[in-house]
């Protein structure tokens, strides 16, 4: 591939990614505002026994958060490879699936939650009765929001994908809003404590999910609400899918638990609430890097589902040029506001809750762009089934780093040794990806495919393939004369060559001619060939309104043959032609099999 090909495809890329990151990371700055609503809410107008009870509720919330990346990451993962595939039609029955799998476990969740608090069960949490009695309460007010959590992230993930963001800023807003609202009401005016602070986000989530299912309701919604569809073996293909990817979460639900019983026990239950206060701000500025991840795997899902090793490799280019100098920066502006960010949660900078909460945002931003290199490459081993590393990392990353260190240094370093710990976490996890490389490469990677280990058979080798940008009317032609001489190089039949350079010029011509001129912004368009398995298989993507050239031509059209008539010979000549909108990308797939044997 040319440099200039190369490069327009990762600026389109870039541009993709970074028009699809705002809407991720306000779906998971949401909760993440509303764990610091909560926060406010516990310390100032109930006391420091309610942000212990947040902070012990953290470990039981990121196990939830676990089961929600299983169902969402094994669905987009699933759902990703079958629209790369051409196959998005196979949609709705993950989409369904993955609903009732959210409302079966909430169900379980919540018979487990309600008698363990009104029957004091929850002694393994904590073994302050004080602070264990305002949990209790927290605990039953949370109930309530298990399904529209589970099930409004289900609904955003799949909004994403179907292009449609908007109606997940609608529902993040109105979630926040109603959950600021609702505690002023119950805790602020109606004393409530840490009841009503649990209720108000439960039905703010109840809020967010249902301006998102309105969505699907719809008449003409792609996807509907509707659990007619789907089989138990999809479910499990789900679980499978997703939990590799989760496996971290679900370690550092145990590892919370840990290391909350060594803050207890060498710095008591003051530590607690310093890191629950530290904690509950930092995820708001976490939700950038998860964000960044949910964006990367849609993106790899798809371009592994068409097997394309070059857009796998742009993905983590892009990591590599945006988002880790975006998240030093933003790891910065945390460590410069320190001692204003702690002031949030406790105004006398005297006290020693302030002081262990001004460290941990000193010290804790400092692992946030490391863990974007971590997750990148976790989904990457995730989506291509490289299991040991995804494992491996999962347990380090979840619970034997953070836990391991903090227990080694606590004696000596106090608070801060838990904070110290999860920035060596982050170099640890750095150091076992470049080690994992080196291992499966026998030397330094040269490249990103080499350090991300792909596979040799992984797609259509680089001899095989023609990767060509094209950027006006005047490069069409041109590019179709090299497509045809690429083809015939390869041993394509003269016929299939023509038709390829015909098929390309067509669809193209009509993308510069039709799609570049809808706006005012610049447009580029990615063209691919591949000869695989004797196949000559193009794809044509470009980044301008969504265009199906069928529709246009077989509805718009009607019966007059003079009309389209490129777009016709093309649906002729090619023995199968695929159109897809990928989250807002058009995709043209157009196959030309080699004839059978006379």
């Amino acid at each position: 591939m040319n440099a200039k090909g190369n490069e327009t495809d990762i600026r389109m890329l870039s541009r993709l990614m970074l028009r699809l990151l705002p809407a991720q990371v306000l779906l998971s700055a949401a909760g993440s505002v509303n764990g610091i609503v909560s926060g406010v809410f516990a310390s100032n107008f109930i006391g420091t026994d309610a942000m212990s009870a947040v902070g012990i509720y953290a470990p039981l919330n990121l196990l939830i958060t676990s089961v929600s990346m299983i169902l969402v990451g094994g669905s987009v993962i699933i759902c990703g490879k079958l629209l790369g595939k051409g196959t998005g039609e196979k949609m709705q029955e993950v989409f369904s699936m993955d609903l009732a799998w959210s409302l079966l476990i909430a169900l379980i969740l919540t018979a487990i939650f309600i008698p363990a608090a009104l029957f004091d069960l929850t002694g393994i949490l904590t073994s302050d009765t004080a602070v264990r009695d305002v949990f209790n309460r927290y605990l039953l007010g949370q109930a309530p929001g298990l399904f529209p959590l589970l099930a409004g992230n289900t609904l955003a993930a799949f909004l994403s994908m179907e292009n449609r963001a908007k109606r997940t800023y609608a529902a993040s807003f109105i979630y926040i809003v109603s959950n600021v609202a609702l505690n002023f009401l119950f805790v602020a005016r109606l004393g409530m404590g840490a009841f009503g602070l649990a209720l108000a986000s439960s039905l703010g989530a109840w809020g967010f999910l249902l301006v998102q299912a309105v969505a699907f309701l719809k008449k003409g919604s792609v996807l509907r609400l509707s659990f007619r569809k789907g089989s138990a073996s999809l479910g499990r293909d789900i679980f499978r899918v997703g939990l590799p990817g989760a496996a971290s979460n679900v370690y550092q639900s145990a590892r919370g638990l840990i290391v909350n019983r060594l803050i207890e026990a060498f710095v008591g239950s003051i530590g607690i609430s310093a890191f629950a206060a530290s904690d509950t701000l930092m995820r708001i500025f976490w939700a950038l890097p998860v964000g960044m991840l949910a964006v990367s795997r849609m993106m790899i899902s798809i371009s592994a589902g068409e097997e394309d090793r070059r857009s796998l490799a742009d993905i983590m280019r892009v990591m590599a040029r945006r988002y880790l100098p975006i998240m030093c920066a933003v790891s910065a502006l945390i460590i410069a506001c320190a001692g204003p960010f702690a002031g949030i949660f406790y105004s006398d900078a005297s006290s020693e809750v302030y002081v262990m909460t001004v460290w941990g945002f000193r010290i804790l931003p400092l692992c946030m762009p490391l863990s974007v290199i971590y997750m990148h490459f976790a989904c990457w081993y995730q989506v291509s089934g490289k299991s040991f590393p995804v494992h491996l990392l999962a347990l380090l990353d979840g619970v034997v780093c953070v836990a391991g260190f903090t227990a080694m240094l606590i004696g000596r370093f106090g608070m801060n040794s838990v904070y110290i710990a999860n920035v060596l976490n982050g170099v640890v996890t750095t150091l076992v990806i470049a080690a994992y490389s080196c291992i499966k490469n026998g030397r330094l990677p040269r490249g990103m495919e080499e350090m991300m280990v792909m596979e040799e058979g992984f797609g259509a080798p680089e001899e095989r393939r023609l990767d060509i940008s094209v950027d006006d009317m005047d490069e069409v032609l041109t590019v179709s004369r090299r497509l045809q001489q690429f083809c015939l190089e390869r041993g394509v039949d003269e016929r299939r060559s023509f038709l390829a350079a015909l098929c390309m010029e067509e669809m193209a011509g009509n993308i510069v001619s039709h799609g570049f001129t809808k706006d005012e912004k610049k447009h580029s368009i990615e063209i691919r060939a591949v000869i695989k398995d004797d196949d000559v298989i193009l794809r044509i993507r470009d980044d301008c309104v969504p265009f199906d050239p069928y529709e246009r031509s077989r509805i718009f059209d009607g019966d007059d043959v003079l009309k389209n008539i490129g777009i016709r010979l093309v649906y002729k000549a090619a023995t199968e032609v695929t159109y897809n909108n990928i989250l807002g990308l058009n995709v043209l797939t157009v196959r030309l099999r080699e004839p059978p044997a006379k």
